[in-house]
């Protein structure tokens, strides 16, 4: 451990998946194969979705900073991690560590409220079919992704300030996948009592109201799909919304158990294992979810592949 004038931690040691022995490859070759179908995924969606015509509505913008924010959750996390793998733990400098840190935590808060407009657009869509154009406007669309990303930016910022002001001592021993908060604080030499309640009076607005919200404008999404007539009709709208509302499911339920739960009810693999499910799985649903769901995005897939291989052959 390389520390300053005996005191303060220049360096991290991430232990990881450190238990793994025999299974180090497979499961290296495992996550890897995972993180470029991931990467692959969400590009794939943000490039159909700036260039095909029919995927040029709000749902799909919003869509498109969905797949973005899943693509800095798993570069910032996964290739140290899957360092980690090969060398039974990866080193990371402190200021290496605040930005990973600062970097999720942005990627997490952001894609946190690009659901809420993501619920509140489908919100408008089925419930006020007839205002829906004139109120989800361009300007609005642009207004909503800003916001989403600036608050992101800001929150997160002013907990990483906080975080990086804090002595670590030693040890330098991360028993996590990467820095997150919890177990960075265990590492500090001061007492963390006051970060430890700004961070909850930060992340449970975000997390927890915003869950709320999303509830509340499906059950009124619910009540109106109940009142069309026809079974064709009702199918039609709920196949609208029930990708996101597998995504949110996914997402939230994941974040509320690992972070809302006290971490004391919890050992240390199934918070890693826990992780890695947003982290790892839930980035890696999103396109597959929506590829499968949607109609559009399938067509201009194919439509895209086509026009790949005709220019190839008439090159």
């Amino acid at each position: 451990m390389r520390v300053e004038n005996q005191t303060r931690v220049t360096e991290f040691l991430l232990l990881g998946f450190k238990d793994l022995h025999s299974l180090r490859i497979p499961v290296f070759f495992l996550f890897l194969g995972i993180y470029m179908m991931t990467l692959t995924g969400n590009l794939l969606i943000i490039v159909l979705v700036s260039t095909s015509h029919k995927l040029h509505s709000p749902m799909y913008f919003f869509l498109s900073h969905l797949s973005t924010t899943d693509i800095l959750i798993t570069t910032n996390i996964v290739p140290k991690m899957l360092h980690g793998i090969l060398g039974e733990g990866a080193t990371i400098s402190f200021i290496g560590c605040m930005t990973q840190f600062y970097i999720f935590g942005v990627s997490a808060a952001a894609e946190c409220l690009l659901l809420i407009v993501m619920s509140y657009d489908r919100y408008l869509a089925i419930c006020q079919p007839l205002r829906y154009t004139s109120i989800m406007e361009i300007r609005l669309q642009y207004h909503l992704v800003f916001w989403s990303w600036v608050l992101g930016f800001t929150i997160t910022l002013f907990i990483a300030t906080q975080l990086g002001m804090l002595q670590f001592c030693g040890p330098n021993v991360i028993d996590h996948v990467f820095c997150d908060f919890d177990p960075l604080l265990e590492l500090s030499c001061l007492d963390p009592s006051f970060l430890k309640l700004e961070h909850v009076v930060v992340s449970v607005p975000i997390t927890f109201f915003s869950f709320i919200f999303i509830i509340v404008t499906y059950v009124s999404i619910f009540l109106t799909i109940l009142r069309i007539p026809s079974t064709s009709g009702r199918q039609k709208a709920f196949s609208t919304c029930s990708s996101h509302l597998t995504v949110v499911s996914l997402f939230y339920g994941t974040l509320i158990t690992i972070y809302q739960v006290p971490s004391r009810g919890h050992t240390v693999n199934l918070n890693k294992v826990l992780s890695l499910l947003y982290l790892v799985v839930t980035p890696f649903c999103n396109p597959i979810i929506y590829s499968l769901r949607s109609q559009e995005i399938r067509a201009a897939f194919w439509k895209l592949v086509s026009k790949k291989t005709r220019e190839t052959k008439q090159s």
